[in-house]
């Protein structure tokens, strides 16, 4: 062979090689991403021509496909859409699908690995592809009872079995209507949509696991507490100076407790004492005395920081990592201020982690993924997530959360008959603006059923009025006892 042949049969060659790869790259490891790209038209037909599986609550449909006479062949449909909007999210022909239509779109579409062998048979008998159903944890009752408690107002509402980590409800307002958006028309969707994205209140976020986050303001100090007893450095009892205001070191900033005097009696006040009257001078000074490190590793515990899925991906929690030497910023981030900012999902892990003695489960929204003939496909089994805190620490949580209810500022949150273990938060959000409001807690205490966190924005209407106890407490009440009385 000549120099010249040689030279062309090994172009030909590393021409062969290069397409072979670059085939082989596409087929086998870009396969999934480019059947996720919304550019990927034959993928977008192939996805309506599948009957897709339902989202079902209590084993009744939440969301289903219908057959329509058009190319598409199927038109997904939301019973009561309002209320479960946040979880669902939408299927549409024009973006990435939100909520658990995104999440569980693998099995809904009939595409996961699991359901290999299934779509194989239909190809073979002939019959009409279909996708899986998802079964929720969602209590119908509990969710409905959770929206209806939150009425008109602007926030989120969760709850969580402490057991499990079931979520049994999750509420975020204001919200919206999918059906709007999963249609086959690309004009009509648009204005739907873009009539979303513009309204100041931004209901399609699920304010519940994402967004711009929350200042806790002081359902905060159960962590702030939590993180005291379990590291052996303070009790319950331990006490601190009692001032009516405090000027912040190195700082012109002057902090006060809620009520404008000292918190309780006498010239120093405890843990208890302050988590029981939600005072924010101690707990400023338990901070300081704890240093940074200490309440960054408690707030990790809980689960701060850390990406979560559930399976709908969780924005997470943050406590700022740069105030290792800035003690007013510290001492303002022990009562929920500074840039601490939260999910009320996060804020129930903390609740539900204490109501469970001390060992938080992962949360969950999906009970279990079932075949088109009802044979269960995937069962999700309860995780644990970790043990942020001892079972002494948490029955002492137990308890101080407990006074809080019975004999606190958490006082709305009684339940007649019931005790009931619970915080509640007025967080500020800077120089005339509205607080945010917040309640957290469990019922009954002697005994878990379910963990609750519930947040109102704007004050509750009410400006800088409004408080936890007033507004947030008595919508977790309705919650807990929906569950209480089921």
């Amino acid at each position: 062979m000549n120099k010249e042949l040689r030279r062309v049969s090994t172009v030909v060659l590393l021409m062969f090689v290069a397409l072979f790869a670059s085939s082989s790259i596409i087929q086998v490891f870009a396969v999934d991403e480019l059947n996720a790209d919304g550019r990927n038209v034959r993928t977008l037909y192939d996805s309506y021509s599948a009957e897709r599986g339902a989202l079902l609550v209590d084993g009744v449909p939440i969301a289903e496909s219908i057959p329509v006479d058009d190319q598409y062949k199927f038109q997904r449909v939301y019973s009561n859409p309002l209320l479960y909007a946040n979880v669902t999210g939408y299927f549409t022909l024009n973006q990435a699908n939100p909520g658990l239509e995104g999440a569980m779109n693998d099995y809904l579409s009939g595409t996961s690995d699991e359901q290999f062998l299934d779509n194989l048979t239909n190809t073979v008998t002939g019959q009409n592809p279909k996708g899986a159903s998802v079964e929720l944890t969602l209590d119908p009752v509990v969710q409905q009872a959770a929206f209806d408690a939150l009425g008109d107002q602007v926030g989120s509402v969760v709850a969580i079995r402490p057991d499990t980590g079931e979520v049994i409800a999750m509420v975020s307002k204001p919200t919206f209507d999918p059906n709007a958006l999963a249609v086959h028309d690309s004009d009509q969707f648009y204005a739907a949509y873009n009539g979303l994205t513009a309204d100041a209140n931004s209901p399609l976020t699920n304010r519940a696991i994402s967004g711009d986050l929350y200042h806790p303001g002081s359902v905060f100090k159960v962590i702030m507490a939590s993180a005291a007893i379990d590291s052996g450095q303070f009790t319950a009892d331990s006490s601190f100076p009692n001032p009516a205001s405090l000027t912040l070191p190195n700082s012109s900033s002057v902090i006060s407790n809620s009520s404008g005097g000292p918190c309780g009696s006498g010239s120093e006040a405890s843990i208890a004492t302050a988590l029981r009257l939600s005072c924010n001078i101690p707990m400023a000074e338990l901070g300081q005395a704890l240093g940074a490190d200490t309440i960054a590793d408690y707030a990790a515990r809980f689960g701060f920081g850390d990406d979560l899925e559930i399976p709908l991906n969780v924005t997470p929690s943050t406590y700022p990592d740069d105030i290792d030497n800035d003690v007013a910023r510290l001492m303002l981030s022990s009562f929920g201020q500074d840039d601490v900012r939260i999910t009320p999902l996060q804020i129930a892990m903390v609740s539900a982690a204490i109501a469970n003695g001390g060992e938080l489960m992962k949360p969950n929204l999906v009970e279990s993924v079932l075949a088109p003939d009802l044979s269960e496909i995937v069962s999700f089994q309860p995780e644990v997530y970790g043990t942020p805190i001892s079972a002494d620490t948490a029955t002492k949580m137990t308890q101080l959360m407990t006074d809080g209810v019975s004999n606190g500022a958490a006082s709305n949150a009684r339940i007649s008959g019931v005790e009931v273990a619970g915080k509640t938060g007025t967080a500020e959000n800077g120089v005339g603006d509205p607080y945010t409001l917040w309640f957290t807690g469990f019922a009954p205490a002697d005994d878990p059923q379910v963990a609750v966190a519930v947040v109102v924005e704007n004050g509750g209407g009410l400006g800088q009025t409004g408080f936890g106890n007033s507004v947030a407490a008595p919508i977790a009440k309705k919650v807990l006892e929906a569950v209480l009385n089921k």
